[in-house]
């Protein structure tokens, strides 16, 4: 596994947006100016929540038929899936794909039970294009973006863990290091997380000339092209 970023710069990560961070990336990590983030809209049914930082763990779901496995086999596949949660490093987030193609999102995996499981084992919320449900009795403070929500699981089941998959147009493989707020969220590659707050500020620093411009009295197309060279100046 490659080397992990330091736990303190994660958390200066979360003093910032998602849109925040998704620009400071197209300074730090020119390449992924156009990849990485969530390409469709998702729900947070808390939009009142601060952002999430948090290392992905994967899951494959569907919920149109019920699963071919045993009632033992199911047991022990979903314990294997709450060991990858609940594994090193943490904080984990959930980033569950639904493949039931036109009937995504038919029955909820997330509820009440399983935001409580999944907090208790170190996971501080989910991103996924399924349904989610019991808003109401869902974990204090767990995180969520979801596809829809529902009222029933149906024949919710997980099909696999701990691959590659594939969210709203956000790919994402387990450890992937994932920021996330009400806007939606966006892979941070390990290199850049110590580069996201110091290009943030220059990014706010400029944004700044334009704004006070704008709110100035007298404001003008003329001041705005001067505020676009006084731009340029910082550093």
């Amino acid at each position: 596994m490659p080397s992990l970023p330091d736990p303190a710069d994660l958390e200066a990560l979360k003093a910032f947006d998602t849109p925040t961070v998704c620009n400071a990336l197209e300074l730090v990590a020119p390449a992924r100016r156009a990849t990485g983030f969530i390409r469709r809209p998702l729900i947070a049914p808390f939009p009142e929540l601060k952002p999430v930082v948090a290392f992905a763990r994967t899951a494959l779901i569907r919920s149109r038929e019920p699963h071919p496995r045993s009632r033992a086999e199911a047991t022990e596949l979903r314990l294997g899936y709450y060991a990858h949660v609940a594994a090193q490093p943490l904080p984990s987030i959930a980033v569950i794909q639904d493949i039931d193609g036109p009937d995504c999102g038919f029955g909820a995996f997330w509820g009440e039970v399983q935001s409580n499981v999944h907090k208790g084992l170190g996971c501080v919320g989910v991103i996924t294009d399924g349904s989610v449900r019991d808003l109401d009795a869902m974990a204090p403070g767990f995180f969520v973006l979801a596809g829809s929500i529902m009222p029933s699981h149906a024949h919710v089941h997980l099909v696999q863990f701990g691959g590659t998959v594939s969210v709203a147009g956000m790919v994402v493989s387990p450890n992937d290091v994932i920021h996330a707020d009400r806007h939606g969220a966006v892979v941070v590659p390990p290199e850049a997380v110590k580069q996201i707050p110091k290009a943030a500020d220059l990014l706010a620093r400029r944004e700044k000339v334009v704004i006070d411009a704008a709110r100035s009295p007298g404001f003008s197309v003329e001041r705005l092209r001067q505020a676009f060279a006084e731009q340029e100046d910082i550093h």
